[in-house]
């Protein structure tokens, strides 16, 4: 649990602070190892004693304004009635993060990416097709509010990459190596915590900074040769 009560973290970030533009596969194997063997053991504690609770009331302004916007997004969403299946555009988003949004990328090909991405979005939210209705067990709408979710979080990752110019982790900028090709990380310029903050619709976020400052561990380049 974390310091929050009833909030539960698993994964990497159960021990430490993840970062979300890292490699996928050891944060995924993490995932689902508490998922598997950690979890069942450890918040059913939690969640057995929920039992004695009395239920939330709903009846709150806050809850009538969620609410509100989850009906208005299903809606914006089933209203598009275009050409497009979700798994097409989702398939063309899949197609530009792994082509330039890489181990390896550049500034170039993260500028590339990011202009394409503007144009998934678009396309997302004007030729989108969801059959079936709202009101029933729809896969297809389940899949869309996922899709744009993941639409934003690939142009957060492609932001973030652009403006790190450095070789750090296992995400490589090729115009940042040594000559040995190494990673070249840029300790000067970026030891620090980056936050983006959503500034509205079709608008570059905001980078918001938190230095890091070591006082008992040397900072010092990973080698991937040893």
């Amino acid at each position: 649990m974390t310091s929050i009560k009833g909030l539960y973290a698993i994964g990497e970030a159960n021990f430490s602070d993840h970062g979300a533009n890292r490699l996928g596969a050891s944060a995924l194997m993490q995932g689902l190892a508490d998922g598997y063997f950690v979890l069942p053991y450890t918040i059913q504690n939690y969640l057995a004693d929920q039992i004695q609770v009395p239920r939330f009331s709903t009846d709150l302004p806050e809850f009538a304004a969620a609410e509100k916007a989850v009906n208005d997004k299903i809606q914006k969403l089933m209203n598009i009635k275009g050409h497009r299946s979700v798994d097409s555009i989702h398939k063309e988003l899949g197609h530009i993060m792994w082509d330039f949004v890489g181990m390896g990328r550049t500034k170039e090909s993260l500028t590339k990416a990011l202009a394409q991405l503007k144009e998934v979005r678009k396309t997302f939210w004007s030729d989108l097709r969801i059959p079936g209705e709202a009101n029933e067990l729809n896969v297809e709408l389940e899949k869309a509010i996922r899709l744009a979710d993941f639409i934003e979080i690939g142009e957060l990752m492609a932001y973030d990459a652009l403006n790190r110019e450095e070789s750090c982790g296992g995400h490589f900028r090729e115009e940042h190596q040594t000559p040995e090709g190494e990673a070249l990380r840029h300790d000067d310029k970026f030891s620090y915590v980056a936050c983006w903050k959503y500034t509205g619709e079709g608008k570059e976020p905001e980078l918001i900074k938190e230095d890091l400052n070591y006082e008992f561990t040397k900072v010092q380049t990973r080698n991937y040769k040893s």
